[in-house]
């Protein structure tokens, strides 16, 4: 089959993936409504019409139930997939989208090793990055530009997103600098973050992917605090859609 197609339906935004010829063709994203699989079958109704006798495998949190033919296979899975495709000596994957995180160890042939996840509450995904933009009076691409920049950090020691609100309200009032206490919340996810790689183990090769890798202030975070260099796809917002499709294309469903 030469045309695949992978469906990722996240908490905050759904994306589909085409490949064609083992290459892609065509992506498309959207935010997700409710229930979730309809926002991905509007996209693929105008993107190819039909998928009938067309491979499609969906991940995410909305997988179950869509309203077209597919093969659902767990997010742990394709993003496994995806990275494995994009970065072959990957060992280590740190993936945060709109409502959780997770970090999966890969062994050397892309299989997954171990995972570990965050989806109990909105600390350390873009939600509870949202949360601090807002507090900061800034938009979300000032608050990674203003972190990967900034001389020093502030301490936020509260991962509640409410408290930790409270505790960036607070820094600013005693007159901390923007760029510090944004440096600081993300240099607190990190460590988070890392939490969860040593959990699986950490290993020499890390992709970042999911939305909030192509947060600069992010990718900067995290290379302080694991020290050592982290890797984003080109589009990172695509790896489990890209899996997903891999997938497909694979199995012939």
């Amino acid at each position: 089959m030469s045309k695949a197609v992978g469906v990722d339906i996240g908490s905050v935004t759904t994306k589909v993936l085409v490949l064609e010829g083992g290459r892609v063709r065509a992506t498309f994203a959207r935010r997700t409504g409710s229930p979730p699989g309809e926002t991905a079958a509007v996209i693929l109704a105008q993107a190819l019409g039909s998928t009938d006798g067309l491979p499609v495998v969906v991940t995410g949190y909305g997988r179950v139930n869509v309203p077209f033919p597919a093969r659902d296979v767990t997010e742990i899975t394709c993003h496994a997939r995806g990275v494995h495709h994009l970065f072959p000596e990957a060992s280590t994957v740190i993936e945060v989208g709109g409502q959780d995180a997770k970090v999966i160890r890969l062994a050397r042939d892309g299989r997954v090793l171990d995972f570990a996840m965050n989806d109990k509450c909105a600390a350390g995904t873009g939600r509870f990055l949202e949360v601090m933009a807002g507090a900061l009076e800034v938009s979300l691409e000032e608050l990674g530009s203003l972190a990967a920049e900034a001389q020093g950090a502030v301490e936020i020691s509260n991962m509640c997103t409410v408290f930790a609100e409270s505790e960036v309200i607070s820094h600013l009032a005693r007159g901390e600098p923007r760029d510090r206490v944004a440096a600081g919340v993300h240099l607190a996810i990190a460590k988070r973050l890392s939490g969860l790689a040593r959990r699986v183990g950490l290993g020499e090769v890390v992709v970042f992917t999911g939305g909030v890798a192509r947060n600069v202030g992010m990718r900067w975070a995290l290379e302080q605090v694991l020290g050592r260099e982290v890797l984003v796809p080109e589009e990172p917002l695509y790896t489990g859609a890209l899996g997903a499709a891999l997938l497909a294309a694979e199995l012939g469903v």
